[in-house]
């Protein structure tokens, strides 16, 4: 199965690099073809945003026939199943009720940095759709955006942006202050955004997250949302970097906490 995968993800990539994008094709089906060989939990899909094929990973809840999903939005140019913070929430939710569907985001090469990435966000709401579309298909009801690092501030660009039903909650994970340019000014783009914040950060976290935590939270506080929708806060995590290494337990526990009171 998996080795038939590998040529589906294989021959959808090679096709879409005919297509202008910012994103770096090469790289991810290089990553494509690396992690849907050695995917123990889990499954992963293609999911499409227009023409242009993508590697997503979908687990379902392994206790109930949940309608919950999380979508997960990893950090700077890896992949949907990257051992730190992506693939213990990935496995790790769904052993608590919570499908989740990992999504291979826009990607640069190697060695480039933060601030490069503002072009690409331009397609981070179609990815985001369609991984919306594809839970909706398989039933879920409800929808939470679990993000770290770069993805946080995708995450927060998308829902800053859009107000999609299904969406009921937004987790940052290692959210900096933000870029130079207006697609990645995370302290702006948290007060636009409709639904319950669970900014998650920690206490040997990056200068760029620990420097901005107190504008991040002042911004989520200042929103004008619906009383349904102010469940926000904001918990930095002790002893925790930004790659919570050595603490995915604690990660999926504080995780699994906020997700319980929405």
């Amino acid at each position: 199965m998996f080795f038939h995968n590998r040529i589906i993800f294989t021959i959808i990539l090679l096709l879409s690099t005919s297509i202008t994008q910012a994103s770096d094709l090469a790289k991810e089906k290089r990553w494509a073809e690396q992690v849907v060989d050695t995917i123990f939990d889990g499954e992963p899909v293609t999911l499409k945003d227009g023409e242009l094929g993508f590697l997503a990973i979908f687990t379902p809840s392994s206790t109930s026939n949940s309608a919950d999903a999380a979508i997960i939005l990893h950090g700077l140019g890896v992949h949907p199943d990257w051992d730190q913070v992506v693939r213990p929430l990935r496995t790790g939710l769904p052993e608590n009720g919570w499908a989740t569907l990992s999504l291979q985001m826009p990607i640069l090469a190697n060695g480039i940095g933060y601030e490069e990435y503002a072009p690409l966000f331009k397609e981070v709401p179609g990815r985001i759709e369609a991984g919306i579309k594809y839970l909706q298909d398989h039933g879920t009801k409800r929808v939470v955006i679990i993000s770290h690092s770069l993805g946080a501030a995708m995450g927060a660009y998308y829902l800053a942006n859009n107000q999609p039903d299904p969406v009921k909650g937004f987790v940052a994970i290692g959210m900096s202050g933000g870029g130079k340019s207006t697609v990645m000014d995370n302290v702006m783009l948290l007060k636009s955004i409709h639904v319950p914040v669970l900014d998650l950060y920690g206490e040997i976290d990056l200068d760029s997250v620990l420097s901005s935590a107190n504008q991040r939270r002042q911004s989520i506080e200042s929103r004008k949302i619906p009383a349904s929708s102010k469940r926000s806060m904001q918990i930095m995590v002790p002893g925790a970097d930004h790659f919570f290494d050595g603490q995915n337990e604690v990660l999926v526990k504080e995780v699994l906490t906020w997700l319980g009171g929405l």
